[in-house]
C-alpha cells in the first residue's frame, strides 16, 4: 500500500526539508537501521513523524531526527511504531531515498 506525506518542520534536514512530499510504502522489505520512515511514538499516538529507523528494540523503533539540534524524537518521546517507509521525494524535485 503507498502514501504521501508532507515534511513538517527542519527535523530531517538536510535529508528532508519542510514543505517536501514524499512517497512512503507500507508492507515490502522489511524495515532496517538507516531507512527514513514514517511512525507513531508510542506516548504521542496522534504526531505522525518522519524520521531514520536507528535500532529495532523490543516493543518498538527508535527513530531519530537528521537534524542533530532538533531533538523531538525518540530522546523525547521513546520507542516508536513504523507504519512504513519513505522510498521517493516527489517534490519539490523527484529523487530516490
Amino acid at each position: 500500500m503507498w502514501r504521501t506525506v508532507l515534511v513538517h518542520g527542519p527535523s530531517m534536514a538536510p535529508t528532508l526539508r519542510h514543505g517536501d512530499a514524499v512517497l512512503v510504502r507500507r508492507g515490502g522489505r522489511p524495515i532496517r537501521p538507516g531507512d527514513i520512515v514514517v511512525g507513531r511514538f508510542h506516548s504521542r499516538p496522534d504526531l505522525l513523524v518522519i524520521k531514520r529507523a536507528v535500532r529495532r528494540e523490543p516493543g518498538g523503533w527508535w527513530l531519530e531526527g537528521d537534524s542533530p539540534v532538533v531533538a523531538d524524537d525518540s530522546r523525547a518521546y521513546g520507542l516508536a511504531d513504523v507504519e512504513g517507509r519513505v522510498v521517493l521525494r516527489y517534490w519539490p524535485r523527484p529523487r530516490l531515498l
